[in-house]
């Protein structure tokens, strides 16, 4: 029984990340009924250890559970994405504040490996079907590894939860039925890689005030930009 149980929870952890990913990246529609059976076949598993994984996704805030109706992916507001940005900016900067003050050679090393292959990689998909998975990967590396040496667990983890947040808009912004003839409005108004590379040397300068000012400004920029494509 025991083993039965370890097994369902590990089913039911993989399956989260699954949905997650999923609702990130817009397959499973803003508001969207999870109806457990029809979500059971989509993802090949039981219904204990997918109730379990959309009720861990309802304490995260990417699906809702509603009482007596199952559950629905979190629907996206402007409002919501500014409390989203708002409070990124206060919790990752704090958290790159302590990081900066406590970080060594081992987080100066992890900051500019990551930097170095983001550095390297294309942001949009050569199929027009927006952000290229290796370039989220090695994204998400970078910002994971300039807070790295905060000391903060929960701050570290806080972070993370609300840079996936931030991605899930990032990902409705920039699919084709939402982009503007010409590509992602990004291509032509911002340099991103600069954005990075500016943030990267305040870091490694351990200039907290600039480098803490310029992620404010590349977050706020990211909410303007995901404005302006769904809008």
């Amino acid at each position: 029984m025991e083993q039965d149980a370890t097994s369902s929870r590990t089913m039911a952890s993989a399956l989260a990340a699954s949905i997650r990913a999923d609702v990130i990246k817009g397959v499973l529609a803003p508001g969207s009924k999870l109806r457990i059976k029809e979500m059971c076949e989509r993802y090949s598993a039981g219904h204990i250890p997918m109730r379990e994984a959309l009720s861990r996704l309802a304490t995260s805030g990417f699906v809702v559970a509603e009482d007596q109706r199952g559950f629905r992916v979190s629907s996206v507001t402007a409002a919501e994405l500014a409390d989203i940005t708002e409070t990124r900016c206060h919790v990752e900067c704090e958290t790159l504040r302590r990081s900066i003050e406590r970080g060594g050679l081992d987080w100066e090393e992890r900051v500019t490996a990551t930097h170095f292959r983001l550095s390297r990689l294309v942001m949009y998909a050569a199929n027009g079907s927006g952000v290229d998975a290796e370039w989220e990967r090695a994204h998400v590396a970078l910002h994971a590894a300039l807070l790295s040496a905060s000391g903060s667990k929960w701050l570290e983890t806080l972070s993370d939860l609300l840079r996936d947040q931030t991605a899930r808009y990032r990902h409705l912004s920039v699919v084709p039925h939402n982009r503007p003839a010409g590509g992602p409005a990004s291509e032509a108004n911002r340099d991103v890689a600069a954005e990075h590379r500016a943030i990267v040397d305040a870091a490694l300068a351990r200039d907290d005030v600039r480098a803490c000012e310029l992620l404010r400004q590349h977050f706020q920029a990211t909410a303007e930009l995901v404005l302006q494509q769904t809008a």
